[in-house]
């Protein structure tokens, strides 16, 4: 119990720098992510697929950064939790994607 304490006491010092640079990366590539529709001269579909590796980097970013997948026995990752995170981040992305094109064919005709 009291080792529970000091390591909450711990953590709570200072300034959390691991959540700082998570949050400045994320902007960065969401900046990223923006200047490359905005500015390029790019073809859609590799745009389309830079935004989608963009989007998944950030993902991966977050759930080390702030979804404490570090915290595992010996701050090993939790590798099984990542998987089920990117199946389901896979699923959610590439299922709103399809729906929106064939929204998008159909508002057309």
């Amino acid at each position: 119990m009291a080792k529970n304490k000091a390591n909450t006491a711990h953590a709570e010092e200072g300034i959390p720098w691991k959540h700082i640079i998570g949050f400045a990366l994320s902007i960065a590539l969401t900046l990223l992510a923006v200047w490359v529709v905005f500015e390029s001269t790019l073809d859609k579909s590799l745009i389309i697929t830079i935004i989608f590796i963009f989007a998944f980097v950030q993902a991966a970013l977050q759930l080390l950064m702030f979804m404490h997948m570090t915290e595992g026995q010996n701050g090993r990752i939790q590798v099984g939790n990542i998987l089920f995170a990117a199946f389901i981040a896979i699923v959610i992305v590439m299922g709103s994607y399809w729906v929106m094109e064939i929204g998008h064919m159909n508002h057309l005709l």
